[in-house]
């Protein structure tokens, strides 16, 4: 019997399903087992969240502009940045400008990517194009 490339990662789990019990486990993509969430108490928002919480990045343009103007964020600065790009986020905004302080930042909030940075001296025309939302924080 071919039981490869079914879903089923062992013999007890191919006999639960037939004999019953609920384990439903079944491969990811990356080959990584998932467990059935709601036996661990863990709603599909709790496991979105975990999933979608994770770091803002700076591209290498971002990060290239950064250095060329010698733009160094602190601790704080970075987390008000973070919470500027979550709460554009939750208003569906794509691509978001987000002011910390004298500094502009561009986002992308799908992939939590920060692709310019600039300070009130290269914002002097006040001009930000291909945006469709702003926060400042």
């Amino acid at each position: 019997m071919e039981i490869q490339g079914n879903g089923y990662i062992s013999i007890e789990q191919l006999t639960d399903q037939y004999l019953g019990k609920k384990t439903q486990v079944r491969k990811a993509t990356d080959g990584k087992v998932l467990e059935n969430l709601a036996s661990q108490g863990m709603s599909f928002r709790d496991v979105l969240e975990q999933k979608t919480s994770g770091e803002l990045k700076f591209s290498k343009h971002a990060a290239g502009r950064l250095a060329d103007r010698k733009i160094e964020l602190s601790d704080s600065q970075l987390m008000r940045l973070e919470s500027g790009t979550k709460k554009a986020g939750q208003k569906g905004i794509r691509d978001s400008l987000v002011i910390v302080d004298q500094l502009a930042f561009i986002v992308n909030i799908p992939n939590q990517t920060v692709v310019t940075a600039m300070d009130s001296t290269e914002a002097e025309e006040n001009i930000f194009t291909n945006i469709n939302g702003a926060v400042i924080v």
